[in-house]
């Protein structure tokens, strides 16, 4: 499949880095020529540097012969504009853009991107991703990473293994026998930062980070089973009240269980606009790090402190000294990579990563035939894949154990009917079920064959 990918930042920079390990034809597109050439000698695609939005730019990186185009610079606009000349011009069949601000989102606008006017096929919103991926984090607040799969009854666990662990140097096999009515399954583990799908026989030791697959039911006692507690979740502090933070707090404001939420803005101007929107929740103007600022927001009787500002060192700061200050727990915006491993060092319980969620529900929306979600795990090491099953699959009415996925790959739990099953080797796939599986990248195209699923343009 030929693919453009319009931006080399972080966005796009992983789009292309996943689509191209996918073995499809990338070429990347981009203004600034270093980004470009960075991207051309690190992965396996095609540069061209120049305007995405110009006709001759997009028709010498192949837009004639294209299947789809992913725009996601920093410009709404230029994406808007890309969309339309690779519509107009070049007719690319699939046709995806990232658009930031909240106007163009606006539901009662939705008639703009029909095809007789802004022929945009696919819509993605970072902020929007990114306060959703916060609100499920509050909902899993030990976890460092949550997200639901199979109609919302199974949920993704990443969680820590720490000192007080129960079931640490306890082969995953037993945990069935010492937790019987537990539905849960570890899908990968990452131990020194390589994360791989663990065997039956391995164990879990303190510093690992494990994925853990569970039904949704079963979520806070699998949490207290890896020394997690769940806790209250009723006060909330917010550190920045841009997009995001905006955003959370409408959405706090929504839940029927009241929840007190404070917010602070560094920005006059943001912090009036987000006091003028929000009607419950208390807007405070000032620096986030400000000892007496957090003290006056009451941050030591708070469950959660949730740092979203643009800014990754000050939602870490912010998120340390709050928690020296006596707040629970903290969830942390960080979009730099390299910051993650000092964030389970430094004490900090949850982190969220922007380029993570975008790259996830992109891929949601070019994965075609019966793959239902993706969605990405670390920096882009593995996915979680919710797929029905085909007749025609060669895993079709086939035992697990007798089913052959490559080494990195594990199902994490199946849908039967309106039945949620963990399963095991002698677990059945049938015709129509639906089955979230944890597969390492390199594995995907394996994976995809076996499902007799191809990333295909609708």
């Amino acid at each position: 499949m030929k693919i453009i990918v319009c931006g080399a930042g972080q966005v796009g920079w992983q789009i292309a880095r996943h689509l191209s390990g996918e073995r499809n034809d990338v070429t990347i597109v981009d203004s600034n020529a270093d980004l470009v050439r960075r991207a051309t000698e690190i992965l396996d695609v095609q540069g061209l540097a120049g305007f995405a939005s110009y006709p001759d730019v997009l028709d010498k990186a192949g837009a004639r012969d294209a299947d789809m185009i992913i725009a996601a610079t920093y410009s709404d606009e230029v994406n808007m504009v890309t969309c339309q000349v690779a519509h107009s011009v070049f007719d690319i069949p699939r046709k995806v853009a990232r658009l930031r601000s909240q106007s163009y989102l606006d539901a009662i606008y939705s008639d703009l991107y029909r095809r007789d006017h802004m022929p945009i096929d696919v819509v993605i919103s970072p902020e929007r991703e990114v306060a959703a991926a916060a609100l499920k984090r509050l909902s899993a607040a030990t976890a460092f990473d949550t997200e639901t799969f199979l109609d919302s009854k199974a949920q993704l666990l990443g969680l820590r293994i720490d000192e007080n662990c129960p079931v640490t140097n306890t082969p995953l096999r037993q945990l069935t026998d010492l937790f019987s009515s537990l539905r849960i399954l570890v899908v990968g583990i990452r131990r020194k930062a390589v994360l791989f799908a663990p065997e039956p026989g391995d164990q879990l030791f303190v510093h690992d980070e494990v994925y853990v697959m569970c039904h949704v039911d079963d979520s806070n006692r699998a949490l207290e089973v890896f020394g997690k507690s769940q806790g209250k979740q009723d006060r909330v502090v917010l550190i920045g009240a841009g997009h995001v933070g905006l955003s959370i707090a409408k959405s706090l404001e929504l839940k029927t269980n009241r929840i007190r939420a404070k917010i602070i803005e560094k920005n006059r101007q943001i912090a009036e606009v987000a006091a003028n929107e929000l009607e419950k929740t208390i807007v405070l103007n000032g620096d986030g790090l400000d000892t007496r600022l957090l003290e006056e927001a009451n941050i030591s009787k708070s469950d959660v402190i949730l740092a979203v500002t643009d800014d990754d060192k000050t939602n870490m700061l912010a998120a340390v000294r709050a928690k020296t200050l006596g707040c629970t727990r903290s969830v942390v915006l960080v979009n730099d990579p390299s910051l993650v491993p000092l964030i389970g060092a430094i004490g900090i319980d949850a982190y969220i990563n922007p380029r993570a969620t975008t790259v996830s529900s992109i891929l949601r929306h070019i994965r075609h035939g019966r793959v239902r979600g993706v969605y990405s795990i670390g920096d882009a090491e593995a996915e979680i894949m919710e797929a029905q099953v085909l007749s025609t699959s060669p895993i079709s009415g086939q035992k697990i154990r007798d089913i052959d996925f490559p080494e990195g790959v594990l199902v994490g739990a199946v849908l039967k009917g309106e039945k949620l099953e963990m399963p095991t080797g002698s677990t059945r796939i049938d015709e129509g079920d639906v089955i979230a599986l944890f597969v390492l990248s390199k594995d995907v195209p394996e994976v995809e064959r076996l499902l007799q699923v191809s990333i295909d343009f609708f």
